[in-house]
């Protein structure tokens, strides 16, 4: 059995083409399946349509949050409520295309826990969008002991055992690239050219939702800003050092009257200032992440489900 997990918020544009496309994919795999879709509360006839899919197709399945928890969160929800023997996780704006689910599959066949997409192109993206992220890339695997794919996305095609233990992370705050990443096992890509979405609007927000993202994928998976931090500090030491036995040579040798002044004061004082800051910050951003995972809150609290027996609803 193959589950499709599909987190979604105010999609109503797209649920309809999205289905169907995946269903006639599904259909070609020789193998029983259901699609999940896991969804924050919309504004929209989001949950409209997925309820009238559901009765049109009992396969279709749906996860209602009690408020808006995140698309990672959505879609570890609707993993831990799957039954497949593989889990593909995807997106429904159609960017990523159902067609590829064959694909995986086949590989699936071939004996690879995890089948990720990989983009060879990406349409619709800003230049600036593009440098960024292929910066980041660069940058997190080469601080991260993991290998970490390039080009990816949450699309992927996983078998159970590696869902059993990706759910088991309990993680609140994930970056999804790394946490498959981190469990292994055998792993491929398939290529394929990103579309344009067909219908709305993203909800990630193009340049704080990708800093954010990026943070949180230094801060997860390397310890690496801290040592940054411990560097900075060591040459901002050095280098005082080293400026107070010019100026002791200089008295020395005499000199009555050094080069400093109020500019020279501000400017040093203004940098302290500044490498101080930073290195609170950059500790504090460990520190939250130690204190929001001590707390041990749900990482979700699921409000409603429809396809499944009422008495099968969990909360999580």
């Amino acid at each position: 059995m193959i589950s499709v997990v599909t987190p979604a918020y105010n999609e109503e544009g797209n649920l309809e083409v999205f289905y169907e496309r995946t269903r006639a994919t599904l259909e070609q795999c020789d193998l029983s399946w259901e699609i999940i879709f896991s969804i924050d509360p919309s504004t929209d006839r989001t949950e409209e349509i997925l309820k009238s899919l559901n009765k049109r197709d009992p396969r279709v399945k749906v996860i209602r949050m009690s408020r808006r928890f995140g698309q990672h969160m959505a879609a570890i929800a609707g993993m831990e409520v799957s039954k497949g023997d593989v889990v593909v996780v995807i997106d429904c704006d159609l960017q990523d295309p159902p067609e590829l689910i064959k694909e995986m599959v086949d590989k699936w066949r071939m004996g690879y826990d995890v089948v990720y997409a990989q983009r060879r192109s990406r349409a619709g993206e800003f230049l600036t969008k593009r440098l960024a992220s292929a910066l980041f890339y660069k940058v997190i695997r080469r601080v991260s002991d993991l290998d970490i794919p390039k080009n990816t996305g949450d699309y992927r095609l996983m078998t159970r055992r590696v869902v059993n233990h990706l759910v088991s992370l309990k993680e609140s705050h994930g970056f999804w690239r790394g946490l498959v990443a981190f469990v292994g096992f055998p792993q491929i890509a398939v290529e394929y050219d990103r579309e344009v979405r067909m219908s709305g609007s993203g909800k990630y927000n193009r340049y704080f939702g990708s800093a954010t993202g990026a943070i949180g994928a230094f801060v997860g998976f390397s310890r690496y800003p801290l040592r940054a931090v411990s560097f900075l500090g060591l040459v901002v030491s050095a280098g005082s050092f080293i400026i107070a036995m010019v100026y002791l040579s200089l008295k020395l040798d005499g000199f009555a009257k050094f080069p400093i002044g109020n500019p020279t004061i501000v400017i040093s004082v203004m940098f302290l200032g500044g490498v101080q800051l930073l290195s609170i910050g950059v500790i504090g951003e460990y520190v939250g992440r130690i204190y929001d995972e001590v707390r041990e809150r749900p990482r979700y609290i699921v409000e409603s489900r429809i396809g499944w027996d009422a008495d099968a609803c969990t909360q999580e």
